[in-house]
This record gives structure tokens, sequence and C-alpha cells, in this order.
């Protein structure tokens, strides 16, 4: 390949030995960050990134996922291929090295790769020592070529298979059970990580299949960034008609972005480098803010939404409402971690702030009606900021916790260790009342709340915080809110949901779980956050009860037991039980059945959270028809 007078080779002398990788499967978790499902998917992540690498440098229009019935998965390219040619330094198989030593790959050098999203060299490495089988099937150099490993060895030295016109590479691998505490991928996590991939590169396509289910997708979006925002704001209500979008090349680094603004409280800024997400921003994604709130508060100026004495507005008042996508590709991008979830290239910052505020300052002299409706609302959000800054003094917490004195707020537990802690969110009165009976008061206490708490996907921070049951929750969590969130200050390391298994009840769970992800999204990050799942029936056989959760558990229990002689209470709230009971079923760490709250995809939470608890009710309705059947709890959308 040849770009602006550069050669770009791709060939055993472009694989570079750094160190060997026996190490993987001793610490799995340094290398792919965990052995869980996160980690799991990692390793599939990392194969498609190869193929995405091919893409970006323009050897690739079309990557195929497969999920197999066997628990492995494949990916397969039409790029150039994984070279086969032999080692000159370790004399075997250039494919061979790439895939037994760690830190060898192409991108090390400048010679295959103009940008690659695969930096580490330890990626495809990793999960060759982290698979019971992985097998490689070239198409290369006029020959279909094939090697097989398991556990990291090769058992299969490469061989040719027969010869070809065609191009590209196809890596199919099993997960190690010996590893990984699960193995099954999940469809529709792999599906979201894809779809976002066909995001960032326009005119890709990528296909996914479930050989399990046959479930099939295939994604390609012409329209990029500027499509991928349009999605995102399809359930809100946009400020501007059309999203705005730049790109430009600076300093040898390719940037681009789009935005639109919606009538929300709420940021969402996701950035990548080299299609990697970085969950945790970097120097890219500070460019890109430094820039936003330098440009808006200029035109602010300028068309007098802001006074001269007024002063400068805030970067997150600037940011209420965005809906962004920051894109960069950068040479040699510094990730912090092997899972790239920030980009720490200093010089990026600026680079990035520069060609952003040149597009934004060109865009906003052509709509200053734009430019000064994003001031407009930056100003209400900053009056609303300075609301909240003085509500939030009402919520901190004193020495003795004045609320506790409160009738019906919190009964604290006496342990003042965090790590053994459990506060339980308690619907209603009746229920806390058995809950404060019925509970161990050494770790746990109990927060009963009245009546349904506001739904905050409808109101700014400095509302929410107007509302005593969410004063009360805060006040009681310990760690603040907004800018003076500080997780170091968490009073309880379990934060348990306990409402009623009906409609209220399910209402009042999700309106919590809206409160958490959009006001304190570490404490769901941290798995700090659970929900408690009380019976639904006690069945009484002589003088032995069962607790059972849900109608197939009675049909089951029926099936095995028979129903003479046989009585069923059905439990429709919390109150119907006495502490004993309540103790027993719901709060006894030995017996009590909790789920933890997770996001598994946070572009998903988003648009669920917007769904349920927006104003639209058009894309409510829809969502209810679609999901009706499938829904048991409402809550598991998180």
């Amino acid at each position: 390949m040849k770009e602006n007078g550069e050669v770009f080779e791709y060939g055993a002398e472009q694989i570079k030995v750094l160190e060997g990788m026996e190490a993987v499967r001793r610490r799995p978790g340094m290398y792919i960050g965990s052995t869980s499902s996160t980690g799991l998917h990692h390793c599939l992540y990392e194969v498609v990134d190869n193929a995405v690498d091919e893409a970006m440098n323009g050897f690739c229009d079309k990557i195929k996922v497969i999920l197999w019935k066997d628990g492995s998965a494949s990916v397969e390219d039409n790029g150039r291929g994984i070279p086969v040619d032999i080692h000159p330094q370790l004399g075997i198989p250039a494919v061979e090295v790439a895939l037994t030593r760690l830190h060898a790959g192409s991108k090390f050098e400048n010679g295959a790769y103009k940008v690659s999203g695969g930096l580490h060299g330890v990626g495809v490495s990793a999960v060759n020592a982290l698979s019971e089988f992985l097998e490689i099937t070239v198409k290369t150099d006029g020959g279909v070529h094939y090697i097989k490993f398991e556990r990291g060895q090769t058992v299969v030295p490469l061989k040719r298979l027969g010869e070809t016109d065609e191009h590209g590479t196809l890596v199919r691998f099993k997960p190690d059970p010996l590893i990984f505490e699960e193995t099954e991928f999940d469809f529709d996590t792999v599906s979201m990580r894809l779809r976002e991939l066909a995001f960032l590169n326009k005119g890709l396509e990528i296909s996914l299949y479930d050989e399990r289910t046959d479930k099939s997708v295939v994604y390609r979006f012409d329209g990029g960034i500027e499509e991928y925002v349009r999605l995102l704001n399809k359930n809100k209500d946009p400020l501007h008609k059309d999203p705005i979008y730049g790109a430009a090349t600076k300093d040898g680094v390719d940037i681009e972005f789009a935005f639109q603004y919606n009538d929300s409280y709420t940021e969402n800024i996701l950035s990548f480098a080299n299609t990697i997400r970085t969950t945790e921003g970097g120097t890219h994604e500070a460019g890109f803010k430094t820039a936003l709130t330098r440009v808006i508060n200029d035109y602010a100026r300028k068309t007098g939404v802001l006074k001269p004495s007024d002063s400068n507005l805030s970067g997150e008042d600037i940011r209420e409402g965005i809906v962004a996508v920051i894109s960069v590709k950068v040479r040699e991008p510094q990730f912090e971690g092997q899972t790239k979830t920030k980009l720490g290239n200093s010089d990026v910052a600026g680079i990035v702030a520069a060609a952003v505020s040149e597009i934004l300052n060109s865009y906003f002299e052509l709509n200053i009606g734009v430019a000064k409706t994003l001031a407009q609302k930056a100003v209400v959000a900053a009056r609303a900021r300075e609301a909240a800054r003085q509500a939030r003094e009402l919520t901190k917490r004193k020495s003795a916790l004045e609320v506790t004195s409160l009738p019906g707020k919190l009964t604290d537990c006496s342990t003042r260790d965090p790590r053994e802690a459990e506060l339980f969110l308690v619907e209603g009165d009746s229920a806390g009342g058995s809950a404060k009976q019925g509970r161990d008061r050494h770790f746990q206490a109990v927060l009963p709340l009245r009546g349904k708490i506001l739904n905050v996907e409808k109101a700014r921070l400095d509302k929410a915080l107007a509302h005593e049951e969410i004063r009360s929750l805060i006040t009681a969590i310990g760690t603040g809110i907004g800018d003076e969130f500080d997780i170091s200050k968490l009073r309880y390391h379990k934060i348990i949901i306990m409402t009623d298994a009906d409609v209220d009840g399910s209402h009042i769970r999700t309106l919590l779980l809206t409160f958490f992800y959009r006001f304190m999204p570490q404490i769901i990050e941290g798995g700090y956050l659970y929900i408690a799942e009380p019976p639904l029936y006690m069945v009484r056989k002589g003088k032995t009860e069962t607790y059972l959760h849900s109608d197939e558990e009675l049909e089951e229990y029926f099936r095995k037991h028979g129903r003479e002689g046989t009585t069923v209470q059905r439990y429709k709230g919390l109150g119907e039980m006495d502490y004993h009971q309540l103790w027993e079923t719901t709060m006894d760490p030995e017996k009590r059945t909790l789920r933890k709250v997770t996001i598994k995809d946070a572009q998903l939470a988003d648009e669920i959270f917007t769904i349920l608890m927006g104003n639209k009710v058009e894309p409510r309705r829809e969502f209810i028809e679609k999901n009706a059947h499938l829904v048991k709890n409402l809550d598991t959308i998180a």
C-alpha cells in the first residue's frame, strides 16, 4: 500500500518479537481484563479488531462473525491474510510467530499498518493461549494455508491446503473452560459491538450469525458516525435538525466527530481511538470538550446570551443534552491498560481541540441561530446547577445523620465498615417495619421509601434534590452527588432494592434504577447495587413450608409433590410477611436471592431508560408491544 509517498509492506520481516507469553494462562486478567463474561467477549473483540485494522488501512470491506453451537466463534475477513512466509529470526512461519509469541506483531513496526487498534500485540496471542483450540485458515500468496493450536501450543503445523486467487483470514477459536467462568457468547452483546464498529468504518459490511439460534444481522452504515448520532437521539427531541459533523487530518491524527443536542438534561459522549471504545475518555475526548466549551462561550457573548458581567459557562453546563461521537485514528496510540479504556497521548488533546475549534467556528459563523440556541440551553443549565449546589447542601451527612430522627426514614446498622454494611431500600412503611424488625442490626440498614420517587429522566438535578425521598436516599448513601460525588464515601457496599413483586413494585424499581443510572452510575459500575427477589408464594404441606419465586416454580412444585394436602399463600406485597418470614426469604445472606444490577451495554441501557421513562409516548408503546411477551421483570434491562 502506498499513501502520501509512504509504502506499507506486510511480510514476515514486519513481525517483531519482544518476549514470550508463558504467563498468560497463569494470569489471564492482566491481558484480557477478567475471566468473566467481559473477558470472554474481549477475546472475540481482539480477533475482530485485527480484521477491522485491515479495513481501516484499506484492505478489507467485509467481515463475517459466526457463533457456533460447540461454543467456538469465528471471524473471517477479506483482507490481505496473515503472513505465512518464514520469519527471518525464528525460522518458523510468521503466522505461528504472531500466535505463539507475546508482543509479536506487525503493529510494533510502521511498515504494515498506518493505524491500528491492537497496538499492544498481545491480543490474538493471548486469545490463543486462553483457547481450548484456535485454528487459522489464511488465503494469501495464491494458496490456502492452515494451522491449529491448542491452549497456545502448535498441534498442526502450517500446511498448504490448495490454490486460490482469493485473500483473507479466518480465525476460529473456542474459549478454554479451564480459564473462563463463562464460555457462552451473548448474541446481543456481540451484535452491539459489531454495530458500533460498522458505524465507525463507513462502508464496511459486518455480518453476525448465531448457529445456536439461527439469528443473524448485517451492518453497513454509509453515513458513519453522523448516522450513529441520529440513532442515539432517535427517541429524544433534538434542538437542531441535523447533527453537526466535522472531519480533519492534523499533525498525523485523523479526527472525526458528530454531535446533536436534545432537550434532556444528561450528556452522552462516546469516544473512540482507532475504533477502540475509550470508556474512560482520554486526551481526544478532553480536546473535544475544550473546543466545544471555548467556541460556545465565544458565541454566547457575540449573540448577547452572556452579558459582559456574566461568568463564562462551564463545560458541564454546555454539554447538557449533548449526544456526541468522537473518533480519532492515531499512528501510535498510548492506551492505558491492555483493555484500552483511555487514550493517553498528551499531544492529541491540543491537536483535537485546534481542529474541532476551527470546524465549529466556521459552522457557527453560518449557523448563528443554532449557536444561540445551544448557548441559551447552557445558561438555563448553569442556573439549575447553582440551584442544585444549594440543594446539595441539604443532603450532606451530619455526624449524627439527622434524617434518622425523621419518621419512616433511615434505621442504620451498627457497623461502620462499608464493606460489610448493607442498605435495604424498601417500598412503604409496612414492609419497612417488618424489615427493621427482621434485619441483622449489626450490618443491615433499612430506608423505607414512601410512594414512588421522582422520575429523574424528566427532571434536572436541582428538581431531583427538591424531592424529599431522593434527598434522604442521597444522604443515607453518603457519596454526595454531581460534582461532589465521591465513591470512597459510600457507606454501604451492598445497596439492595426490595420492592413488591407486582406492577407498582416494578415501577418503583425502574424509577430507582433510573435514578442510579443517571445520577450515580459509579455505584452500578462498582457492583454495589442489587435487587432482592422476595418469594411470590409460600406453600405449606404438613409442617413443611416452601417459598417459591414464580408461577413456574409453583407448577414445578406441584408436578413433584402433588396438590393434595397443600395450602398456597400468594404474597401481594412484602408487608404481608411477618418479620421472621421476611428475614428468612429475602434478607438472610445464607438463603436470600440477590440479583446484581449491571450495565451490559451503556448505550442500550440509555436507550431503554429514555424509551420507558422519557416524554415520548410512541416509542414506549412500540417497546411494550414488541417485548411484553418476553418481560417478566421490567428491571432486567440493566
